[in-house]
């Protein structure tokens, strides 16, 4: 193992670890550092089949806990939203799309910390609006998870119901992404070898994980949920200024 290959590993570590925390962020933290070490090509497919594991061994694990009810819907709306965003967003105004979407979210973060008890869902009442929201997103620019995260957050779940529902949601989404990419042969030699070599290192970094979210007090779970979303949107806005 050269030092590139345990580079690429200790982040492909990273990224699990916070996945298998806080159910999410994977993606943020893994794409924009693979891609300027192994390029595009291969950071995409290699991220969808990591996230596609951690996604399968956490429903494994905690399946029981998935709100199944909100997932379906989530998946449904969505899947009715993202015609909608290949159709529409796609043009010459994707930069100012991207960046309006980063400074929604770290707004409405940060109001959310400073505020926590105002905005609340008691209920699946809102779930087309964020379900078809986040098809759009996605179908557009790939970007449907922080509008699901922040209506999982508003829901008020327990931490491991949150973590567990939005496996529920992302797993699925997850699979199609992965087999498209093997359909549209993108399951190269160096996919595949840097996603077998890295399987110990996803492996425990979902251990790590699950004990680092079990540790999390229940309390200050949507603080540390919003914290992510900021830094979220910190590095969606750099990347679209820089891209």
């Amino acid at each position: 193992m050269n030092d590139i290959q345990l580079l690429i590993f200790l982040i492909l570590f990273l990224s699990t670890l916070v996945r298998s925390t806080f159910g999410f962020g994977d993606a943020v933290v893994a794409m924009p550092l693979l891609s300027m070490i192994v390029g595009i090509h291969i950071a995409t497919p290699l991220v969808a089949l990591i996230s596609l594991t951690i996604s399968t061994i956490i429903l494994i694990q905690n399946w029981h806990l998935i709100h199944f009810k909100s997932a379906k819907l989530l998946i449904f709306y969505t899947f009715i939203g993202i015609p909608i965003g290949l159709f529409m967003l796609k043009g010459q105004f994707d930069n100012v799309m991207k960046l309006t979407l980063a400074s929604v979210i770290i707004l409405f973060s940060v109001y959310q910390l400073a505020k926590p008890k105002l905005f609340r869902l008691v209920n699946d009442k809102w779930i087309s609006l964020f379900g078809i929201s986040a098809g759009i997103l996605g179908g557009a620019y790939n970007t449907e998870g922080p509008i699901i995260v922040i209506y999982s957050a508003l829901r008020q779940w327990e931490p491991i119901q949150f973590r567990a529902t939005l496996q529920g949601y992302f797993f699925p989404v997850a699979l199609m992404i992965a087999l498209a990419h093997g359909l549209g042969g993108l399951w190269t030699q160096p996919v595949l070898f840097y996603y077998a070599w890295s399987l110990p290192f996803v492996f425990m970094a979902i251990f790590l994980g699950g004990k680092l979210h079990r540790k999390i007090p229940t309390g200050q779970f949507d603080k540390y949920i919003y914290i992510c979303l900021i830094i979220l949107g910190v590095i969606l806005f750099i990347n679209t200024l820089t891209h």
